[in-house]
């Protein structure tokens, strides 16, 4: 099958981000290494005690959470498109001693290359914004959970995504919109040269963005079979999204508001 150069420019920026994230302070991997768990309070308590559960990570990126859940007692597979990000996980899985399994795959292909179903399906963070297709990526989901399993989706919120991540918040004022809730086929394009969430290191490879409503997403879900079973919505997010967010004593970033003005994540879960 010809793959779509769009997904193909992905892999590459992803490649580039993989060597630009591992030496980050974001990504912290020595602290990682020394017995740190990544993942942060929504997702521990929205997919729970995962002791003797098997669970699959879609988009693990070089695994730091998918070997968090390995340490939390899961039989853990992580797959992602990126290569390096990929040969990094394995790496890193058998440095600390663990029995994380890791496989680069696109989220589509994935029944090509894994058997089997899952209690667990877990994604997280800036994922759905690489995937064309939401239908075929809740086909996925659906394909590998087991019946009665849990499905967790933690995600950034589309509603925050439509205003300009330029320019610096000093009141509501400064929330300008830059980009479209609804969802385009087309997506867009981003020039290389600007750095990632992780640091000030610019990535140079370009890259292609599709955006996703709430409904777009829920609708995909569900017509894929899953039921939903939770849905919230949170005013802070895990990285500065926003020049001149706060962050606060609990480690989440804020909008430098009075009081809670935005969602800018959502967690879902759903069974099927």
């Amino acid at each position: 099958m010809t793959e779509d150069p769009r997904i193909g420019l992905n892999r590459a920026n992803w490649n580039e981000r993989t060597r630009v994230h591992v030496v980050s302070d974001f990504y912290d991997v020595a602290g990682f290494k020394a017995g740190r768990i990544t993942l942060n309070r929504f997702e521990r308590a929205g997919v729970g005690d995962v002791r003797g559960k098997s669970l699959l990570h879609l988009q693990c990126h070089f695994g730091l959470d998918t070997l968090s859940w390995a340490r939390l007692g899961a039989q853990a597979t992580g797959i992602d498109i990126s290569d390096d990000a990929i040969r990094l996980a394995r790496d890193l899985n058998d440095e600390i001693g663990l029995d994380a399994r890791f496989i680069r795959s696109d989220v589509y292909d994935l029944p090509r290359v894994l058997d089997g179903e899952f209690d667990i399906v877990y994604t997280a963070m800036g994922v759905l914004a690489w995937l064309p297709d939401l239908v075929g990526w809740a086909e996925v989901v659906a394909r590998y959970l087991k019946p009665g399993g849990l499905f967790y989706l933690l995600e950034i919120h589309p509603a925050c995504q439509v205003f300009d991540d330029e320019t610096t918040l000093n009141s509501r004022h400064d929330l300008r919109v830059r980009y479209g809730y609804f969802p385009d086929p087309q997506g867009m394009s981003f020039p290389g040269g600007v750095p990632s969430y992780a640091g000030d290191e610019p990535i140079e490879s370009a890259c292609h963005e599709w955006q996703h409503s709430i409904a777009e997403i829920l609708t995909a879900l569900l017509n894929a079979g899953l039921r939903l079973t939770s849905f919230a919505e949170h005013p802070a997010t895990l990285y500065k999204q926003f020049p001149g967010m706060v962050q606060g004593d609990d480690g989440l970033w804020r909008l430098p508001f009075d009081g809670d003005f935005l969602p800018l994540v959502f967690e879902l879960t759903a069974t099927r």
